[in-house]
């Protein structure tokens, strides 16, 4: 029988260039390997990797962000989620810090949910996506949002209100999407106990504990 299960595997690169450097991300373009011993050209987007947060309170309902996304013209509800911006950063303390930043909320009980690849086809980005239970306010400052996030909305849903959002085509954020249907899978399936701790290795971005 065939283990379904992703490996890691790296092709040669002949020549590699960054055309493009921004703030957070760059473009790099490699010329890889092919099987047949051609060569193909690929650019992709190189991610620092992100974490993202499905805070889930007493009352079955998570807590969602809504917010202005440029690139595609849409307010989108979406997860609390942020960069990895400080390499080898511990995912668990960055998503902990998300979640209090942009909704002044933190948890007590921590699990992984699911890993995954935006769009790797075309960018590097690997996001881990948490489940956080046992929700109370955070003490202390509000934290000083800008930009789009002074723009931001806040809800409390009730899980299987998202769940038919989803499959309704009404909800379109990755992080979002994966993590509402990761959870009610779990749910149906084995519970949130069977759940990999929320220390858990991470290969696609590892960490220091």
């Amino acid at each position: 029988m065939t283990t379904i299960k992703d490996t890691a595997e790296e092709w040669e690169v002949r020549a590699t260039e960054t055309p493009f450097v921004g703030n957070k991300t760059s473009v790099r373009t490699d010329d890889v390997v092919m099987p047949d011993g051609s060569v193909a050209r690929r650019d992709y987007q190189v991610h620092p990797g992100s974490v993202a947060v499905l805070a889930l309170d007493d009352q079955g309902r998570a807590l969602i962000l809504k917010q202005y996304r440029h690139p595609v013209r849409m307010k989108l509800w979406e997860i609390p989620a942020g960069l990895l911006d400080i390499p080898g950063e511990n995912p668990l303390h960055a998503a902990q810090r998300e979640l209090y930043e942009e909704a002044h909320v933190k948890a007590e009980d921590w699990r992984v949910l699911t890993d995954v690849y935006t769009t790797p086809g075309g960018c590097s980005e690997a996001v881990r996506i948490f489940l956080a239970r046992d929700l109370s306010e955070a003490e202390g400052e509000r934290f000083e949002v800008e930009d789009e996030e002074a723009d931001m909305e806040l809800a409390r849903v009730p899980l299987a209100d998202l769940v038919r959002g989803v499959l309704a085509g009404e909800l379109h954020n990755n992080c979002l999407v994966v993590g509402v249907l990761s959870l009610a899978a779990a749910l149906a399936g084995d519970g949130v106990g069977a759940l990999r701790p929320a220390e858990s290795e991470w290969p696609a971005r590892p960490f220091e504990a």
